[in-house]
């Protein structure tokens, strides 16, 4: 409630004194910090483990677009080697050496 207080103050400042460029400044972050507390809070990311969930989740994303990539890598390899491999069975079959097989 410290930083709600600070931000009333803050504002009443300005209202009564002017609006100097210091003043502005200091209610821009007030602002900022309490708007960003709020969504940390709204989130559930308000704990002191939040740093260290967030790092785990960054790992386990990084973890996923490794797999997704290696998955990816291997579907287009055997495609790629079961198109050449029809390849060489439709070379063989047109040179004959079907017959050489039966």
């Amino acid at each position: 409630m410290m930083r709600k207080d600070m931000l009333a103050r803050l504002l009443s400042q300005a209202a009564t004194e002017g609006s100097d460029l210091v003043t502005l400044r200091a209610v821009v972050e007030e602002a900022s910090e309490l708007g960003a507390n709020r969504v940390l809070l709204r989130m559930g990311l308000d704990d002191p483990d939040a740093r260290e969930d967030l790092s785990e989740l960054r790992e386990l994303l990084g973890a996923w677009r490794d797999a997704k990539k290696s998955a990816w890598k291997a579907v287009i390899d055997w495609t790629v080697r079961a198109a050449l491999a029809l390849l060489l069975i439709g070379l063989a079959v047109r040179m004959g050496a079907w017959e050489l097989l039966k």
